[in-house]
């Protein structure tokens, strides 16, 4: 298989089991809990590497910000034998029950991104997998981490497109009560990432989940860069659990995980 063109990846440089942070630097991180950590790959926004986690061979990408850059990072991670993909990050709340440094498991993202309309129809859910999302709550309830499950959305901008100001105030009326129409809907947080990785993700029948901390929330307008490292803990402990998992499927020779398979 030859080189990705844009993630400079090839074949047998990735485990199956691949976290997908936005931000290059949080790569660094992760890799910092991880043992026999190899750098594979640095170029624009995406930078790769390879270790293990108590003894489970684990890959990192950055995807970059948005939906476009993280649809080409998990098209050229699938291409080279990716397997199961989670994002890590970071979110806004729009619940004011939420705070910051509690982390969200995502079970499936509002489609307001452009690039997964690319793919399919706006119609098709971006849904989480089953196995991952039980993964990442198992890991939060073994580590002891406070955390919330449910429904985020996922936008391609930051600023007007997230009710934040624009350049000079620029502003048009459609850009109203986003924030509150989706708390009156149940949406925990906004994003930019997480619809794409599970759209992505059914598509190319890969597993997928999302696990972000909270460093802002829109209804009370705290912010406090907090539980980065806990979502990254949990995100590689869930790895482990997962892994634990599919060899007892392998076992049993069987294809889903049920609750009394464990």
């Amino acid at each position: 298989m030859e080189l990705q063109y844009h993630i400079k990846c090839k074949e047998g440089d990735v485990f199956p089991y691949t976290i997908l942070p936005g931000d290059p630097d949080r790569v660094h991180l992760i890799g910092s809990f991880m043992e026999d950590v190899k750098k594979i790959a640095s170029n624009r926004e995406y930078t790769t590497i390879s270790g293990y986690y108590r003894g489970v061979g684990i890959s990192v990408t950055s995807t970059g910000i948005g939906a476009p850059s993280t649809s080409i990072a998990i098209e050229e991670l699938a291409r080279i034998g990716a397997k199961t993909l989670i994002r890590v990050g970071s979110t806004g709340a729009l619940n004011e029950n939420i705070k910051c440094g509690d982390l969200v498991i995502n079970t499936a993202s509002v489609r307001y991104d452009g690039a997964t309309k690319d793919y399919v129809n706006p119609f098709y859910p971006a849904v989480a997998s089953y196995d991952v999302t039980l993964a990442l709550i198992e890991a939060c309830e073994k580590l002891k981490y406070k955390y919330h499950v449910g429904i985020g959305a996922s936008k391609d901008t930051f600023y007007g497109g997230q009710e934040r100001p624009s350049f000079k105030n620029y502003h048009q009326s459609f850009m109203d009560n986003l924030i509150d129409d989706l708390e009156n809907a149940n949406v925990l947080n906004l994003e930019m990432e997480a619809s794409t990785v599970f759209t992505l993700s059914s598509l190319f029948g890969l597993r997928s989940g999302a696990i972000l901390a909270v460093f802002g929330n829109r209804k009370t307008q705290e912010f406090k860069v907090k539980g980065e490292e806990e979502a990254i803990k949990a995100t590689l402990e869930s790895v482990k659990i997962l892994s634990d998992w599919d060899k007892i499927k392998e076992i049993t020779n069987k294809k889903y995980l049920y609750p009394s398979l464990l």
